[in-house]
């Protein structure tokens, strides 16, 4: 599953990308974006979207 943000791919499900990024965070000590992965994961194991504000967190980390 791809799902398309702000011109940007995040690959494979929200909740799974979202998990990778938050080993990273937590790592570099980034507490506004943890707790926007924290926010897409609840999101994913309840089989609700995430809010876009949160994924363009996510798609944002990487760049």
């Amino acid at each position: 599953m791809t799902m398309a943000l702000l011109g940007q791919e995040l690959e494979g499900p929200a909740g799974e990308t979202a998990w990778t990024v938050l080993d990273a965070a937590n790592d570099l000590g980034d507490t506004f974006t943890v707790d926007a992965c924290r926010r897409v994961i609840d999101a994913d194991l309840r089989g609700e979207a995430p809010a876009r504000s949160d994924l363009a967190v996510l798609t944002a980390f990487f760049s």
